[in-house]
């Protein structure tokens, strides 16, 4: 930079070198495009591969009597999976149940009461630890809260250490739906006098209620395939459970955990017809939650 009569001037780049800097960052663009081209077909094609070798495989697997058999024991031949989806819908049903209050709650208080208060970023803090811990750290703390003072696993300790991973996904979707809710419709319900419990259920609870109900499909899917916190709390069995749900109770994640690694060879087709059935119904679950969300906007 140069100076004349005490004032800066800068220098004129001369045309060839605007050409450099263009071609420069052309070539820039243009690679930086092709790496994510790359690692984004790279991707799809693991993804793909993955989810066709569990069609094939689970289609091949796929008999009408394991959805009405049990699994079987060592050295048994035949067998179903049927204990173990009825488990698996227990087991998520109970963990759903007891996350989904608990999350609305703690989400509608950040949102509309805590807001920035230190109550609330603590609560928020807990949450983002709980979002972030491993499945198997929960399982191993269900393990310590439930099993052991209890004296043998359950299925009540399995829907606890689902509800534990599921009710930080349902508090930070709640808080982020109610968040986008206009302030305009809280201040037309108080001019109307009505409390302010009484504005989040009939205006806040109603505007936000297609996110809500996205974020317990959410934590429904999250829940549904987890396998390491089971192992220490549910664990498994080849029987159906018992009305208490006391004794180890049959689930899908375990039971394709431990059939995939046997030496049978039928039990390797049941591992392979398990997850093609949860994978399956997670997706049901996703087109269903989308086709009614898309009914409540139009309506």
């Amino acid at each position: 930079m140069n100076r004349m009569n005490g004032m800066p001037r800068t220098e004129m780049i001369q045309p060839d070198a605007w050409g450099r800097v263009r071609r420069g960052r052309y070539l820039a663009d243009w690679a930086l495009k092709a790496i994510c081209v790359l690692f984004t077909a790279l991707g799809a094609f693991v993804l793909g591969w993955i989810l066709l070798m569990l069609l094939y495989e689970g289609i091949s697997a796929m008999r009408p009597e394991i959805f009405v058999n049990t699994t079987p024991g060592p050295m048994t031949k035949g067998g179903g999976i049927a204990n173990a989806i009825v488990g698996s819908l227990i087991l998520t049903a109970l963990g759903i149940v007891v996350a989904t209050p608990i999350g609305v709650l703690a989400g509608t208080y950040l949102a509309e009461y805590g807001k920035d208060s230190k109550l609330a970023e603590l609560i928020r803090f807990v949450n983002d630890i709980l979002l972030a811990a491993p499945s198997i750290l929960i399982g191993l703390f269900v393990y310590t809260l439930m099993v052991q003072p209890m004296g043998g696993y359950s299925g009540w300790a399995g829907g606890v250490a689902l509800a534990i991973i599921a009710v930080p996904v349902i508090v930070r979707t709640t808080e982020d739906m109610l968040r986008i809710v206009p302030g305009s419709l809280r201040e037309a319900g108080a001019a109307l006098g009505a409390p302010m419990s009484t504005v989040i259920r009939k205006i806040s609870w109603r505007s936000a209620r297609a996110g809500m109900v996205t974020g317990v499909l959410l934590a429904t899917a999250r829940i549904a395939g987890e396998t390491a916190p089971l192992l220490f709390t549910a664990l498994n069995n080849n029987f159906w459970f018992r009305p208490d749900l006391m004794g180890g109770v049959a689930n899908l994640p375990v039971m394709i955990y431990q059939y995939a690694l046997s030496p049978y060879q039928n039990w390797r087709e049941l591992a392979w017809a398990g997850a093609l059935v949860i994978t399956l119904s997670i997706l049901a679950l996703s087109v269903v939650a989308r086709l009614l969300l898309r009914k409540d906007k139009v309506r």
